[in-house]
């Protein structure tokens, strides 16, 4: 008799299985708004109210990584097509920053503040900050504490992503053992959590189905700080403890495209299989595309997000209220077979 679950399982990785709903912005009568696309990604919303001359304010926690870039490009892109004034901040890595550089939008006089935090914890009170000065505050990319005052957290589907890939990587295996190390963002993240968990659930989900047990079997957790040299030390930290590998799996492209380096140094890409739980980021769709070590990644659009989150804002400058604490982007798994669909060598992510 199998075990229902192999004692190599660290405890923290015994994950309650999830019900994730999925959000939507309404693009009703409220506001009468109707969207014209001008370029891909670059969305005019007709208001009800004159935006010319409103603010429209947004703090990153970095922009050393390439989804953060183009995160910020396509709000900016949004903001100004619909003919608002767009004001960034850049925490810098640094959660004490980033608090700074949101107070200091705060004191700008924003109309509307978009908020990607660092920390789930820390930007809380400048959240309650931001709302005694009547600005409203959206939460983007990643999640704050629900203590915060939010008017709602745009994000893809980071639970149902990560499942995606946790079934596909299930089936490519079959009943063949897997040695999985995972590399993470940071401690804490509480989006690298939930991909996660999405990841591990859709493993063990589809081997119940197909296999009638459970066989998991993950020897590490390694964190990357969500940047290419993060990847590759850690990944070269697992192949000394753990030479046997023989699948990767991420809450994120970036923490493994550095990764790929000291694969190929130890001549292992032929033994070790990528899987991602996002971004889509075009390197790593490249990779998917040319290669076999790269299996598959989940669709987390930079672009999408930001005009998702300037709409979102405009639909409450016209008197929108009733939104959804949490509005999801839609579930989508980049494999061998439709990558070429979704790769764009001139995107900036």
């Amino acid at each position: 008799m199998r075990n229902f679950l192999k004692k190599s399982v660290k405890p923290f990785l015994v994950m309650a299985i999830a019900i994730s709903m999925t959000g939507c912005i309404d693009k009703s009568n409220d506001a009468k708004a109707t969207d014209k696309t001008t370029s891909e990604g670059i969305t005019k919303t007709e208001s009800a109210k004159d935006l010319k001359g409103l603010k429209i304010g947004y703090c990153t926690p970095s922009l050393d990584a390439p989804y953060y870039q183009a995160l910020l490009t396509s709000i900016k892109e949004n903001t100004e097509v619909n003919g608002m004034e767009f004001l960034s901040a850049d925490g810098q890595g640094d959660i004490n920053k980033q608090i700074a550089a949101v107070e200091d939008l705060i004191t700008k006089g924003v109309d509307a503040l978009l908020l990607n935090p660092k920390d789930p914890m820390a930007l809380v009170a400048v959240t309650k900050v931001a709302k005694a000065a009547n600005i409203p505050v959206f939460i983007i990319d990643s999640s704050i504490d629900p203590s915060a005052d939010f008017v709602t957290t745009i994000q893809s589907n980071n639970l149902a992503n990560g499942q995606l890939a946790g079934e596909w990587v299930a089936k490519k295996f079959g009943s063949k053992k897997m040695k999985i190390a995972l590399l993470s963002g940071n401690a804490g993240n509480p989006v690298g959590a939930t991909r996660k968990q999405g990841l591990l659930q859709g493993i063990t989900e589809e081997q119940l189905r197909t296999l009638g047990y459970i066989d998991l079997n993950v020897v590490t957790q390694m964190y990357t700080e969500w940047t290419y040299a993060g990847g590759l030390k850690a990944m070269e930290d697992v192949l000394v403890a753990h030479p046997d590998v023989n699948v990767v799996i991420t809450e994120s492209d970036v923490c493994v495209l550095g990764a790929i380096k000291a694969i190929a140094q130890a001549g292992k890409t032929k033994d070790i299989l990528i899987v991602a739980g996002a971004d889509g980021q075009k390197e790593a769709i490249k990779y998917i595309m040319d290669t076999d070590f790269y299996g598959c990644t989940a669709m987390n659009s930079p672009v999408q997000i930001g005009k998702n989150a300037v709409e979102a804002a405009i639909q409450y400058i016209n008197g929108k209220r009733d939104f959804p604490k949490t509005s999801y982007t839609a579930p989508l798994l980049i494999t061998k077979e439709n990558a070429a669909q979704y790769y764009n060598p001139k995107a900036l992510f």
